[in-house]
């Protein structure tokens, strides 16, 4: 399957699934597919009621939330698209540069991984000399950015926060933080930091995840403090390769964990503990298991960049786990590209942003 080495000429697209698998209950912890009531009954209300949901009451007031759920994701390509929109005619930036990626906002120590991995020596075993690798298997920390420039984007993104400027969810588990595309961020910083910066180094340390062929990405802030979003339940990551990047603030406890690839019984994981360290990264294969814990004072920001291969997710869609069934979307989408359009369904809005 060849994957897409220019992406300016790629359209995306989703997979239907975004509108049917993987709805999180919150009060839960629990991740459903709704097709139908009658579907969602029969799978789930045995297993709800353990969990405490047992009248029917309960049972239609969540039915009510699902389908509340599934037609904000109906609706979100578009929505998003709206809101970008209306982002660029009123929002003022607070700090216009960070919109644009340049290398004295990253870290000295990456710059000088990334050009061993441009050199002709490099190679897996060579770059293993310069990230330190945890003991969650093949989860890489290293410094990515400088602390001044986590400053200021935190700055940037508290100052578009207070702003009257629209504002999306970053995903589907976090309710507070900012979606980098609607803000402006994609063209000028993500996409050069992907191509440039992060895909020599996937290359090396991910080539069976599709670490060589990185074409589209998504990538948004999350935000953790006390009374808004304190952890975040154990999943994967709509990805190949997964970037988290701690921008800061002041902060305890709220470590991630890591467990095994999403394939593997949570019976048969051992989970490790990660630490965050400011203006560091943490990479990892975006369908590994993991979360975060809680944390017990302070603010937490970190930027999220969820880069993905579509020579690998157009053989099986990495959330559902059935072949792709287009669906036509804005931007990079969910990155499932195709070469015929009649396999494209144009019924359907429903896009993961």
């Amino acid at each position: 399957m060849q994957c897409n080495e220019d992406d300016a000429r790629v359209k995306f697209y989703t997979c239907s699934c975004f509108c049917t698998d993987n709805i999180f209950l919150e009060e839960y912890k629990l991740h459903v597919r709704f097709i139908s009531e009658q579907q969602f009954r029969t799978d789930y209300q045995a297993i709800l009621a353990t969990l405490g949901c047992s009248t029917d009451i309960h049972f239609k007031e969540l039915l009510k939330k699902i389908e509340t759920e599934v037609e904000r994701r109906r609706q979100l390509g578009v929505n998003s698209f709206g809101r970008a929109v209306r982002i660029k005619e009123v929002y003022k930036p607070l700090h216009k540069e960070v919109y644009f990626l340049q290398e004295s906002y990253l870290a000295p120590e990456f710059l000088q991984i990334v050009n061993y991995c441009r050199s002709d020596e490099a190679s897996e075993e060579g770059l293993l000399g310069f990230v330190h690798p945890l003991a969650a298997k093949r989860v890489y920390r290293f410094p990515v950015f400088s602390k001044k420039f986590c400053k200021e984007l935190i700055e940037e993104l508290e100052h578009f926060e207070q702003s009257e400027a629209p504002k999306g969810r970053p995903n589907t588990m976090n309710n507070y933080g900012v979606l980098l595309n609607e803000l402006g961020f994609d063209e000028g910083f993500i996409t050069p930091l992907r191509e440039n910066y992060l895909q020599p180094v996937t290359a090396l340390l991910y080539p069976d995840c599709g670490g060589r062929y990185l074409d589209s990405h998504k990538a948004f802030v999350v935000k953790y403090a006390m009374n808004e979003d304190l952890d975040l339940s154990y999943h994967y990551d709509n990805a190949e390769v997964t970037l988290n990047v701690s921008l800061g603030k002041e902060f305890t406890e709220g470590n991630l964990y890591f467990g095994d690839m999403r394939q593997v019984p949570l019976s048969d994981t051992e989970c490790v503990e990660v630490e965050h360290h400011v203006a560091e990264g943490l990479l990892h294969r975006g369908q590994q298991m993991h979360g975060a814990l809680r944390i017990s004072s302070g603010q937490r920001w970190n930027l999220i960049v969820w880069m993905r291969a579509s020579c690998e997710r157009n053989k099986l869609c990495p959330m559902c786990g059935r072949p792709p069934r287009l669906v036509e979307g804005e931007g990079f989408a969910d990155g499932f590209t195709s070469d015929s359009q009649s396999s494209v369904s144009q019924n359907t809005s429903c896009v993961l942003n």
